[in-house]
């Protein structure tokens, strides 16, 4: 979580039989990512213009996460940035996406969908 602007699902997460580690910045995720492989990953991508060459931190941890394929992304993002995040999202594989603001029903939906993918999920 970086920018907000949306509940803390951990609760609902949790409910849906999922074990949550949450992290609020890319560095602390990058760091969580050496060290485990999630099945599911919950992230922002927020557009930032003044980056030379790429759109969002969330490149670099969709980077980290090519090594392994079989992590399902969700992924919230604003909607006026929603052409920049077309772009970004056909170059990089996201299971979900969400605009803000993101609410519980459209959370849970997403991540029981993301749970039908994942061979043994909860």
């Amino acid at each position: 979580m970086e920018l907000g602007g949306y509940p803390n699902f951990t609760a609902l997460y949790q409910r849906l039989g999922f074990r949550t580690k949450f992290v609020n910045s890319q560095r602390k995720a990058l760091a969580y990512l050496k060290k485990q492989v999630p099945q599911v990953v919950v992230a922002e991508y927020s557009f930032q213009s003044d980056f030379r060459d790429h759109t969002s931190t969330l490149e670099t941890l969709m980077a980290r996460l090519q090594r392994h394929p079989g992590v399902q992304v969700v992924v919230f993002y604003q909607s006026e940035y929603a052409a920049k995040f077309d772009l970004f999202r056909a170059r990089i594989p996201i299971a979900e996406a969400l605009t803000f603001p993101v609410d519980p029903e459209s959370m849970t939906a997403a991540l029981e969908r993301v749970r039908n993918r994942i061979p043994g999920a909860p």
